[in-house]
């Protein structure tokens, strides 16, 4: 995903794994990416509902992502959740964390900050143990965050040419789960009426685009 502006893009890690939008104040925490290609562009890798030891087809996508990276000079990654099979993680010292992520998605072109949300399999387990500063410290290029937010307020006191909301439920999808009506009903009408880019989530294990004809495409995506 190339995303060709000199603007910032503001990305907000949203967790809806127990499908309810939870609106508590609080101040959103930003991160900057200078774009440090010439034409300004930031490149993108995006995966979710990956962390199983490896196995699964987990190595052969990481090995193929690493080629990706490598290609597009990935500025960052992002996660959609169900990070950690099958029931998240028992604590920081869970061993699941260095089989599942550390020792499998090793190419350089990888080693870049990742972006974590929570899935439902990860509320299985310790949440606190993946939002834990010592998994860090271990791996630096991970971080996961979870931010209860007024989404309306903060999209709206953003001035970023590109909003993107990210979650790990599916608001439409044509895969096995469906859509999910809570997110029809509740986030929805907020993605539209401030102008969200685009809503990236994991959840259904397939790739789909789903855009809508009330809104005009924006170039250089």
């Amino acid at each position: 995903m190339a995303m060709n502006n000199k603007f910032y893009a503001t990305i907000l890690l949203v967790v809806y794994a127990a499908v309810a939008i939870v609106n508590v104040a609080a101040e959103l925490q930003r991160f900057e990416h200078l774009p440090t290609k010439p034409d300004g562009s930031l490149d993108i890798l995006v995966i979710g509902d990956w962390g199983r030891r490896g196995l699964y087809n987990q190595s052969h996508v990481a090995f193929q992502m690493g080629k990706v990276g490598e290609k597009i000079d990935a500025d960052f990654i992002i996660s959609t959740g169900d990070n950690f099979y099958e029931d998240g993680l028992i604590d920081e010292e869970d061993p699941l964390f260095a089989e599942s992520f550390t020792q499998v998605y090793t190419a350089t072109s990888l080693q870049k900050q990742w972006y974590s949300v929570l899935g439902n399999h990860d509320y299985r387990g310790n949440v606190l143990a993946q939002l834990s500063p010592t998994l860090t410290h271990k791996d630096s290029k991970w971080l996961c965050l979870r931010s209860f937010i007024e989404l309306d307020v903060a999209l709206e006191e953003s001035s970023a040419t590109w909003k993107i909301v990210i979650g790990h439920h599916t608001i439409f999808s044509a895969g096995s789960h469906g859509n999910t009506q809570e997110l029809v009903d509740q986030l929805l009408p907020i993605l539209e009426a401030k102008n969200v880019d685009l809503y990236i989530n994991g959840h259904d294990h397939c790739l789909q685009h789903i855009s809508s004809q009330n809104r005009p495409r924006k170039k250089n995506l």
